[in-house]
């Protein structure tokens, strides 16, 4: 009975929250996924985004820790103490007993820092460290933009792809028809319908890889975007618009500092700079003020413990001055003094490698450039060429071969082009990573 009950309850729970679950997955899918539809998804969902928002948040956390040193510090300690052999003292020649069997205690404590160098530094570089956590970000931001920008026109690529395979295998089906009927009326032999019969099989393998990889390009789009994975995922694009997007402007030249990377490193610089100022800071004093107050209570019998209080209570000011460290301060400001020598080696090598990152761009860029309006024009002739022929075969004028050849040219014309539409699209991209221009600030 126990268990029937047990079951009736889970059951219950299940059906109770299904609808609820099922409504978060419905409230976090996108009706049309249009490119910047996506990476929007993207920027609020993905994983490593979340992680990097996170990580400014534990920092800024932080900071504040840090600087709540600035603040009154207030404490209490309280003690509770019975001698089970009251200690033993030598005074004026005799042994005495000092103390009493029970004490207790309770001691206010207020500190208040006037002035550390931690808390110097704290102050003066919170601002840089904020800056670093935001900059972080920003690049992990920076990363998903470009990433799914590519997915997204890599699934474009294999559903076009799909489309010219479609138009294909309807032609060859009509072409496989008409050979075939030829062949039944004696008027050509069997070999033009089991040409036909093979490029017609051909295209469909073709098809089913390019369904299968389409398949695989959603799942990497979906994992880019921290997307669900049994949701729809309806993309919306237009392919005219995609061509017009191709283009970009050639003799815009780079500029270092627009490189998150360069950014990053311009900030650690400042925060090496202030960490080799509080190593010269070290001989500098540490000064607090504190006030004390002390609840006492001494008594031989534990009962009446509490019944007499003996207080005491101080103020006063403390400085503790460094006077000797065994020459660690002057290894402490070395050792500062070649992380900025490091810090500045890697700013020159990412000068360096900012140069050669937006030379390789610029080239792929503009040689895949050239290469899609080649592959345009092609497919212009190619289905000139295809139309000519068909006719002409239609009138018996060309060989069933010279059909199924300007069929073959045709779709790896219509192939190319969509190829050559991707590979200058995301060559884009790469330029626009390369020349730091991918902003964030619009999705």
């Amino acid at each position: 009975m126990k268990r029937v009950f047990y079951l009736t309850a889970v059951l219950s729970a299940v059906l109770f929250n299904a609808p609820t679950y099922a409504q978060q997955v419905s409230d976090s899918l996108l009706p049309q996924a249009t490119l910047q539809a996506c990476i929007q998804y993207a920027l609020t969902h993905q994983p490593v985004v979340k992680q990097a928002q996170l990580d400014q948040d534990i920092t800024e956390y932080t900071i504040k820790g840090q600087l709540a040193d600035w603040y009154p510090q207030l404490g209490l300690d309280y003690s509770l103490n019975h001698y089970l052999k009251i200690p033993t003292s030598f005074f004026n020649g005799n042994y005495v007993q000092l103390g009493v069997e029970n004490s207790s205690s309770a001691l206010f404590q207020l500190n208040q820092n006037l002035f550390t160098r931690d808390l110097l530094l704290a102050g003066r570089t919170s601002r840089d460290v904020r800056k670093q956590a935001r900059q972080n970000t920003e690049s992990y931001r920076i990363d998903v933009v470009a990433n799914v920008t590519k997915a997204y026109y890599g699934i474009l690529l294999t559903q076009r792809q799909i489309d010219v395979l479609d138009e294909d295998v309807i032609r060859l089906e009509r072409s496989l028809k008409d050979a075939y009927n030829q062949y039944q009326g004696g008027i050509v032999d069997k070999t033009d319908y089991k040409r036909a019969t093979i490029s017609l099989n051909n295209t469909r393998a073709q098809r089913k890889n390019a369904t299968e990889q389409l398949k695989a390009n959603e799942a990497s789009l979906r994992q880019l975007m921290g997307y669900p994975v049994s949701g729809p995922l309806p993309l919306v694009y237009d392919t005219v618009q995609m061509a017009q997007n191709v283009q970009l402007d050639t003799t815009i030249t780079v500029t270092y500092n627009n490189r998150i990377e360069m950014q990053l490193l311009e900030t650690q610089k400042t925060l090496l700079d202030a960490q080799l100022k509080y190593n010269k800071w070290s001989f500098l004093p540490t000064v607090s003020a504190f006030a004390n107050y002390n609840f006492n209570y001494l008594n031989p019998e534990f009962a009446k413990l509490y019944s007499n209080n003996l207080p005491s209570s101080q103020v006063g000011l403390k400085i503790s001055v460094p006077i000797f460290q065994g020459s660690k301060r002057i290894y402490n400001i070395r050792q500062a003094e070649l992380q900025i020598k490091r810090n500045d080696l890697d700013i020159e090598n990412m000068r360096n490698q900012i140069n050669t990152e937006y030379t390789q761009a610029m080239a792929t860029y503009k040689g895949n450039l050239n290469q899609y309006y080649v592959m345009k024009e092609n497919v212009d002739l190619a289905q000139e060429v295809y139309s000519l022929i068909e006719m002409q075969y239609r009138e018996g004028i060309k060989t069933y071969l010279e059909v199924i050849t300007a069929q073959t040219d045709l779709r790896s014309a219509q192939l190319n082009y969509y190829n050559s539409m991707y590979t200058v699209l995301s060559s884009k991209v790469d330029l626009q990573r390369a020349l730091g221009t991918i902003s964030t600030n619009n999705y």
